[in-house]
């Protein structure tokens, strides 16, 4: 069960003690809306979800001005849900998704803000582009042909080990990438996002030019 008190002190907390600039995004995903009611009432705005259906549950029954981004693995028959009822897809994984975002989002007049989610980490479960895929698809300036969606920088995921100085070069290696994709790319504008950090590793996030940190456990609790 949520602990309101617990979850609004957190809040507070993390919003308190996080540089200038830095957005705090709660994952509030497998929680129920009135924990997100908690958060939203000590201040937060930023949600997450990982799943299409539970994300959509959640919308109207919560305040209209929250921003709600989508973190899990975006199936593509689930792309015509999303379209249109989310601030920010954190994880467009493959140039094949990010390609029907655009048709659909053109076809309903909208454009669609994304990150495009690099893998770095070793577990061969979490998806993602490789770093040298996306190079070579900034260099062959496949983003100049989008019409309705915004890449807005880079989501990723560091290897889930206690080896600190692993995580730190993960988290490295993601923005020395994102800086090579501007080097690349003079023409590419709004590329400022770096989403990554969690519960357990957002400190060593925030020391490689994290922008947002995504927060779920220590502000919820356990799932």
């Amino acid at each position: 069960m949520n602990n309101p008190e617990h979850i609004k002190s957190e809040i507070t907390r993390l919003r308190q003690t996080l540089p200038t600039g830095v957005e705090l995004v709660a994952v509030s995903k497998f929680h129920p809306a009135a924990a997100v009611r908690d958060a939203y009432d000590a201040g937060q705005r930023i949600f997450a979800e990982s799943r299409v259906q539970e994300l959509l549950e959640k919308v109207p029954l919560l305040p209209q001005d929250i921003k709600w981004h989508f973190i899990g693995h975006l199936q593509t028959n689930k792309v015509k849900q999303l379209i249109g009822n989310v601030d920010l897809i954190e994880s467009v994984d493959s140039a094949r998704l990010l390609e029907l975002i655009d048709n659909i989002s053109l076809q309903r007049g909208v454009v669609t803000r994304v990150l495009m989610q690099v893998h770095v980490a070793q577990e061969q479960t979490k998806f993602g582009w490789t770093p040298q895929e996306l190079l070579d698809w900034f260099r062959a300036h496949h983003y100049r042909s989008l019409r309705a969606t915004h890449l807005c920088g880079l989501m990723a995921m560091a290897t889930d080990t206690e080896d600190t100085q692993r995580v730190e070069d993960d988290f490295r290696r993601v923005a020395e990438l994102r800086q090579r994709i501007l080097d690349l790319c003079p023409d590419l504008c709004g590329f400022d996002i770096l989403s990554m950090g969690m519960s357990g590793d957002y400190p060593l996030a925030l020391r490689h030019g994290a922008t947002h940190i995504r927060i779920g456990t220590a502000i919820f609790g356990p799932r």
